[in-house]
């Protein structure tokens, strides 16, 4: 197996390289490039949450939790792109990151049960 730590520099950088090109063509403006980051960067820690659940780490985290730091950078994201849309941006991102915290707690509660 490949070194995930390794693996996550060299992600990282195609994340970021990918943001650049967004705002090179224009699709994103200077305000969206962290939040684009942010957002990709979590959805690479999924991704690594299932090469976890695959074939574990010995010492490593485990796979719930890659795939719930994930889903928090992709939710922090996508709130930071919510919020300037409209008088209730704020209050939507607002709803996003309770809503996913929401979720984790309930999934975390079952995952122990």
């Amino acid at each position: 197996m490949a070194d995930r730590n390794l693996l996550t520099i060299g992600a990282l950088f195609v994340v970021i390289v990918i943001s650049i090109v967004l705002y090179a063509a224009k699709v994103l403006t200077d305000y969206y490039i962290l939040p684009a980051i942010i957002a990709l960067f979590g959805i690479w820690l999924m991704i690594l949450a299932l090469m976890q659940r695959s074939n574990p780490e010995r010492y490593g985290r485990g796979a719930f939790s890659y795939f719930g730091w994930g889903l928090l950078l992709i939710a922090v994201g996508g709130a930071w792109f919510i919020y300037s849309y409209g008088a209730y941006g704020p209050v939507y991102s607002l709803a996003l990151i309770l809503l996913v915290l929401a979720a984790l707690a309930i999934a975390t509660a079952f995952k122990r049960k």
